[in-house]
């Protein structure tokens, strides 16, 4: 059904992307054009809160790590586990390709959002060997399970990979994960939070989604 779409928007956005929107809205070209330019809206929307958590998180973890392990580049020394250790090399070798000798703040902002959340796991031991000793204290808000606050961080990877690769969010219950995005950012400091939230037009976003899709009831996912 992506024929019905216009030309130009095929030819821009590939059939096999917009077949999605198409087979979302139940064969509605209309709709599937509507959908498509409302999932931009609401990912360029998220985009804001999201790059708000992604830099404080780092920042918060990076400043707690370098205090325990008295130095900037932590990672030399701390026990990271074999992924952690590629990506670090990986963060490494982009900045030497643009021809800069890295200091650590350079690697610091190389390092993915997944690579800082990924510290707050279980996995290889880092419960006992980061959360328990040091990374608790960048959360002062938060006085919960280290499990449900990594859940919490690594479903908002999720989908900031997803928005960031262009992909569909329109699925997901996005209020949730808007909700979600400023518990964490409470966690680490409320302040932000609440500025975050004064510059933030997702609520607009999201309340007209009714518009776009008025008169059509989107299957269930």
């Amino acid at each position: 059904m992506t024929d019905k779409l216009p030309e130009w928007m095929l030819r821009a956005f590939s059939k096999l992307r917009l077949a999605r929107y198409v087979h979302a809205a139940r064969g509605n070209a209309v709709v599937a054009g509507r959908l498509y330019w409302w999932n931009v809206e609401a990912s360029a929307a998220l985009y804001g809160s999201l790059h708000c958590l992604e830099l404080a998180l780092r920042n918060a973890l990076h400043h707690q790590l370098s205090l325990a392990y008295g130095r900037a580049d932590w990672w030399a020394v701390a026990p990271l586990n074999p992924n952690g250790q590629r990506l670090v090399a990986k963060a490494r070798s982009k900045c030497e390709r643009r021809g800069l000798v890295p200091a650590p703040a350079d690697i610091v902002a190389e390092l993915s959002f997944g690579f800082w959340a990924s510290l707050v796991s279980g996995g290889s031991r880092y419960d006992r060997l980061f959360w328990v000793p040091t990374l608790h204290k960048a959360f002062a808000y938060y006085s919960g399970r280290r499990d449900a606050l990594y859940d919490g961080l690594w479903s908002l990877v999720l989908l900031r990979n997803l928005i960031m690769h262009h992909e569909p969010v329109h699925h997901r219950d996005l209020a949730a994960d808007h909700a979600k995005i400023y518990r964490m950012l409470g966690y680490l400091d409320p302040q932000l939070a609440k500025e975050a939230q004064a510059m933030d037009r997702f609520p607009m976003v999201l309340a007209s989604r009714g518009d776009v899709l008025r008169g059509f009831r989107p299957p269930r996912f």
